[in-house]
């Protein structure tokens, strides 16, 4: 399969049988083209996967690309408000419920403005891992991998093998993890639980398909075992500030990924201390353990 090189806001791709995605029109440096609202099912009844943001324009295109099915669930990855607050109008269209990760009433430090928790979210089922929903020729099952959020989980496609995997996993890009809610030890065991299944494909909710998630999911964690080496080797030297890590650590960053970039360098801090490799604190200089 071959992934478009230009994708545009409100269009509707077939994927494989099962899988049609729709385009929200919120790109960003953190969003890449957008969020990708997934439509799961080719018969009687779908699910959306992460309607995405309350944008009028977006919802009406995935109203459009369900046609004369019906929803039977509205399903939600995890509830940062690029992700879960399409989940409320598009319920009010089409009564379907809404499940998926829990609730989390949490104020976002960090720097994503666009992906700020939502507080509004309100599902009508909580699914733990595990957990399985199902309809017309597909189910899907609850994969618990928290780390990018507390709450977030990814949706296993039974039938062919896909794995929706929300901010957890994209080809694109890493994932942002931002204390105090984003957690780099729990976000490593989730890249290990992964990587320890079988997926055929993952399909996350910004950027390209992932075709081959075993290898994809491998080099992510040697990236961020690489980043953590880096960190211990500057407090080798010496304290050191956050800040001053990232410009150390991330030559030609894009400035307005600056913010995220001290977001994952502290979460790797706050695990590095967990386990008596660092001591410090945020805003504070970090030491050796």
């Amino acid at each position: 399969m071959t992934w478009p090189d230009s994708i545009h806001a409100g269009e509707t791709e077939r994927l494989e049988p099962l899988v049609r995605r729709v385009l929200a029109p919120n790109p960003s440096p953190y969003t890449f083209t957008g969020t990708q609202t997934w439509l799961v099912g080719a018969g009687g009844d779908i699910a959306v996967i992460d309607p995405g943001p309350a944008d009028e324009a977006h919802i009406d295109a995935i109203l459009r690309a369900v046609g004369d099915a019906e929803v039977s669930a509205i399903l939600c990855t995890h509830t940062h408000r690029d992700h879960s607050p399409g989940s409320r109008p598009l319920a009010a269209c089409t009564g379907a419920a809404i499940m998926g990760c829990a609730p989390l009433v949490l104020a976002d430090d960090g720097p994503r403005a666009d992906a700020a928790f939502d507080p509004d979210y309100a599902p009508d089922r909580v699914m733990a891992d595990g957990d399985i929903i199902s309809g017309d020729g597909w189910t899907l099952e609850a994969v618990a991998t928290p780390g990018h959020t507390s709450n977030h989980l990814c949706f296993a496609l039974t039938e062919t093998g896909a794995l929706f995997t929300g901010d957890h996993v994209m080809k694109w890009s890493t994932s942002v993890v931002s204390p105090p809610d984003g957690d780099m030890g729990d976000y490593m065991a989730s890249l290990k639980r992964l990587y320890d299944r079988d997926d055929r494909i993952y399909y996350p909710a910004h950027g390209p398909a992932a075709e081959k998630p075993r290898q994809l999911v491998r080099g992510m964690m040697g990236h961020r075992k690489a980043r953590e080496k880096q960190i211990l080797t500057l407090l080798e030297q010496g304290p050191e500030r956050v800040p001053a890590m990232v410009d150390i650590m991330y030559k030609g960053l894009d400035p307005r990924l600056h913010g995220a970039a001290e977001r994952s360098v502290l979460a790797h801090l706050i695990d590095l201390e967990k386990r008596g490799l660092a001591t410090g604190s945020e805003g504070q200089s970090w030491s050796q353990g």
